[in-house]
């Protein structure tokens, strides 16, 4: 791989770790409109990473990087409703937001670097 490519941001390498732990989560769950949910909304998070990089404009990657942050959200706001109705356990579900969360403010901290070095 060449330096320049999204494969090698860390926060898009991140958002590839919590996707493959939502699939591991949830692999054995019944509800599979809830799980299917919940796996888009975490395969969203890289993807839009990735897509926004590719777009080769700042200006569009960071778009896409506040729609990867939206993502997060989504991620979190299932986990408490898959904690509330016994589809993950407390722990899992607590692991799971606080992951979210952190990624969430790491791409945070990646627009307003962005923002600054292309200002």
């Amino acid at each position: 791989m060449s330096d320049d490519t999204f494969e090698n941001l860390e926060v898009w390498q991140d958002a590839i770790e919590l996707a493959v732990r939502v699939y591991d989560l949830f692999r054995d769950c019944r509800d599979f409109g809830f799980r299917g949910q919940i796996q888009n909304a975490a395969v969203s998070i890289s993807n839009n990473i990735a897509e926004g990089y590719e777009r080769d404009s700042n200006q569009e990657f960071i778009r896409f990087l506040f729609i990867a942050k939206g993502s997060c959200g989504e991620v979190r706001s299932q986990s408490y409703v898959a904690r509330r109705v016994k589809l993950m356990s407390e722990d899992d579900a607590d692991n799971l937001i606080r992951d979210a969360k952190r990624l969430s403010k790491r791409i945070s901290r990646f627009i307003a670097i962005r923002r600054e070095k292309f200002a």
